[in-house]
């Protein structure tokens, strides 16, 4: 296993571009979601599938901050004791702003927490508002200088850009305040319209000024070389990182890695033969029941053929500036990248190349992704 994601699908308000699985306003049912986290932990340790030692750990959500300091330390107590944990497990929590306190925060890192995500993703009051975060740009500011006084050497904070009306220079100055936060990582992303969200009815009935295509990679370039001239390394589609500081839980995703998920909406990924992917159905209702019958609540997704595999290998590799590895994609497959994929690479044409033995995308290719990749799939 050696990765654990726990996901805790609660949140006071639910955001309007948010198509993740959460339960806003029923913060009752929060009280008992730790015990059912660390019931599907022995789960699955009895199981005897998933084993530790655990590298990485990651909370996410939903507003895993709404959990108390206490709570996370029970769950991390009780993942340590059923897989144990590396030397230098990376554990990440992902935070609202607005639900956080100095004495939180430094809770949150006595009980063991190291990584701290924070989610701004504007100092814009009007922006905020737009994007429906119940927090300040005073309490993001406050959340930044309290985590690192807690002991936190490792923040991270998310910025949306491509948000409705902003301009270059608006940007610009958004990512100025953001620097001022003093971040190790920094995940960007450009704001998409996902279907049946409050911002998807509102932007086909033409409520939502989103920028065009031109627009969206002038941002989306403006963002790289911000960010590059600050230190930050490119190193995915929508993530940045000073040196050492690269999300490690999220780089075993795009390198396809298994990882175990926990938790009502949880996805999982087990890597033995051509891989397969499951998942927790995003329900608390028979979460709750499968648990209390003493059963795995994950059920099966995709199981992956020699093709799916290779195919979802490049999906995931290419959205990272280390890219995908001809010579482990040949001896994992019995063939290279070249001679299974001639077509869709002929259709990539210089956008991407095979540099020192790894298959890269350019940024040109980063923005075409989505175009270019559906080749391969």
């Amino acid at each position: 296993m050696a990765s654990l994601y726990l996901h805790v699908p609660f949140c006071r308000k639910k955001c309007p571009y948010c198509d993740f699985f959460s339960v806003p306003g029923h913060l009752s049912s929060l009280e008992s979601y730790p015990a059912l986290l660390m019931r599907h932990l022995d789960l699955a340790a009895d199981g005897g599938e998933w084993g530790g030692p655990i590298e990485t750990l990651f909370f996410g959500g939903g507003t895993p901050s709404l959990l108390s300091p206490e709570s996370i330390g029970e769950i991390l107590a009780r993942a340590e004791d059923r897989f144990g944990f590396a030397a230098d497990v990376e554990i990440s929590l992902e935070a609202n702003p607005g639900t956080l306190t100095a004495a939180s925060l430094a809770g949150y890192r006595a009980a063991g927490v190291n990584r701290l995500s924070l989610g701004v993703q504007s100092l814009d009051p009007r922006k905020l508002e737009l994007l429906g975060r119940i927090h300040s740009p005073e309490e993001a500011k406050d959340a930044a200088t309290w985590a690192r006084r807690a002991g936190f050497a490792n923040l991270s904070c998310d910025v949306m850009f491509a948000l409705p009306g902003q301009t270059a220079g608006a940007l610009q100055a958004e990512l100025d305040r953001f620097l001022d936060l003093s971040p190790d990582h920094v995940s960007a992303y450009g704001l998409t319209v996902e279907e049946e969200t409050p911002f998807y009815h509102l932007h086909r009935a033409g409520g939502l000024d989103l920028p065009d295509e031109d627009r969206y990679a002038e941002l989306f370039c403006l963002v790289d070389e911000r960010l590059g001239r600050e230190g930050f390394r490119h190193y995915e589609i929508s993530n940045y990182a000073r040196p050492g500081r690269e999300c490690r839980h999220n780089l075993r995703y795009w390198r396809r890695r298994s990882y175990l998920g926990v938790g009502a909406g949880a996805h999982s990924f087990c890597g033995r033969g051509w891989g397969e992917r499951r998942a927790v159905p995003a329900d608390l209702a028979p979460y709750t029941a499968a648990l209390s019958r003493g059963e795995d609540p994950a059920q099966t997704l995709e199981t992956f053929d020699r093709r799916g595999a290779m195919a979802e290998t490049l999906y995931l590799g290419l959205r990272t500036a280390e890219g995908v590895d001809e010579g482990e994609f040949r001896r994992r497959f019995s063939a290279g990248v070249e001679e299974t994929f001639p077509e869709a690479l002929r259709r990539a044409g210089d956008r991407l190349v095979l540099r020192d033995g790894r298959w890269r995308m350019d940024l040109e290719g980063w923005l075409l992704f989505d175009h270019i990749i559906t080749a391969f799939l």
